[in-house]
């Protein structure tokens, strides 16, 4: 096809594989599981994988309305490759959609985004936390909001182009990982209510990114060489420091690096400088390795000690949802049953348990963890069908092996 020649010699891309299109139709159509016809809404972020699943939903025969939400638009980031969700994706969705023949809506949400995501990322570092704010925009804005924007379109469902799974089980929703594992997404959205994910349809689930772009190449989408969008998507310079700096100048408080076992060994010149584990940028020296294992926002002090210390016993969840057969998480924390935890999205899964210990869920390692900072996310699944998430929850406190 002429289109797959264009895109590879204006932008050679090596993990471009060519796909067959009916069998990327037709699993798109499975996941969609309406009867053709039926309208679905697609968010289109202006990226490649948003917009295939636009691409697909078309050629499939639904009823396909393209939303792109503005949700910040530094002047950075309007030629930033890279990043999402302001200018030139916008743009770029907004071209997609008229080449696919489908209508679009972009939606201004920076108010929302700002108060939902940036304010909250921003505030966590003041507290001494490490936040994840992929899944507060995930959990907010996009599957809060614009759920109802699409359900005030009459759409009988939304599709995203996260790689995950979606599958109905009896009058309930299962969420699993998508068949990538590379690309799966399943952590960053933990948060997804039952409710939600009875609505929202993931029809890349089966699909690799290589395959992805295929599809974009064979369908001579311009996006198909796209270069993926950024972990923190409303910084573009990549220096988080100075955006917080500038929203929360407090934080710029000077205060002790103290070792765990009470030595001074020096000064910091703000507590936003510094993550749970951080090695790096501490200037003391003491003959050992150091790393930070505990923030203290209200004393301003920075607690550093060997890497054992940050070998983690239990943590305890808080914003917690949960998608497994038992009614709630308490009933399942209460029964004390066996999960897999996952504490970062690029750490496996660890063995530990449900716990509810002094009215607080807690998460009981079987082996203790590595990576566990307060304000990241643990999502949870099944440790016989581990390929099933069963909900999470969000950080508020560790309890270390070695005290």
């Amino acid at each position: 096809m002429a289109a797959m020649t264009l895109v590879e010699d204006i932008c050679p891309v090596p993990d471009i594989v060519r796909t067959d299109m009916d069998a990327a139709v037709e699993s798109a159509r499975a996941a969609v599981g309406l009867p053709v016809g039926a309208r679905v809404v697609a968010a289109m972020s202006g990226g490649v994988d948003s917009t295939v699943v636009a691409a697909l939903l078309h050629k499939a025969g639904y009823d396909v309305v393209g939303v792109t939400l503005q949700l910040y638009d530094h002047g950075a980031t309007l030629k930033k490759k890279g990043a999402c969700c302001a200018g030139q994706d916008i743009h770029d969705a907004r071209l997609a959609a008229e080449m696919i023949g489908i209508p679009h809506y972009v939606l201004d949400y920076e108010s929302r985004f700002k108060d939902a995501v940036i304010d909250q990322f921003a505030d966590s570092y003041l507290k001494g936390q490490t936040p994840v704010p992929c899944i507060r925009c995930n959990q907010t804005v996009k599957f809060r909001d614009l759920l109802d924007v699409a359900r005030d379109l009459r759409a009988e469902a939304m599709a995203t182009g996260h790689y995950v799974r979606r599958a109905a089980v009896g009058n309930r929703s299962q969420m699993r990982k998508a068949i990538d594992h590379s690309r799966d997404q399943s952590y960053f959205l933990f948060a997804t209510t039952q409710d939600q994910l009875n609505y929202l349809r993931f029809p890349l689930a089966d699909l690799e990114k290589p395959q992805v772009r295929g599809v974009a190449a064979e369908l001579g989408l311009k996006i198909a060489a796209k270069p993926d969008s950024q972990d923190i998507c409303f910084v573009p310079s990549g220096d988080y420091r100075t955006l917080i700096d500038r929203l929360r100048p407090q934080g710029r408080e000077a205060g002790e690096i103290v070792h765990m076992d009470g030595r001074v060994l020096g000064k910091h010149a703000g507590i936003t400088d510094y993550t749970i584990g951080q090695r790096r940028g501490l200037n003391v020296a003491v003959g050992e390795p150091l790393f930070v294992t505990k923030l203290e926002p209200e004393t301003r002090r920075v607690i550093v000690g060997p890497r054992e210390a940050l070998l983690t016993a239990s943590l305890t969840l808080e914003e917690t949802n949960w998608l497994g057969d038992e009614a709630t998480i308490v009933e399942a924390a209460q029964a004390g049953i066996p999960v897999l935890a996952r504490v970062r999205s690029t750490r496996q899964p660890s063995p530990a348990r449900l716990a509810m210990i002094d009215g607080d869920i807690r998460i009981v390692f079987d082996d203790g963890e590595e990576g566990v900072a307060p304000g990241q996310a643990c999502a949870l699944y099944d440790p016989v069908d581990t390929e099933r998430v069963l909900g999470g929850g969000f950080i508020r406190d560790t309890t270390a092996v070695v005290a």
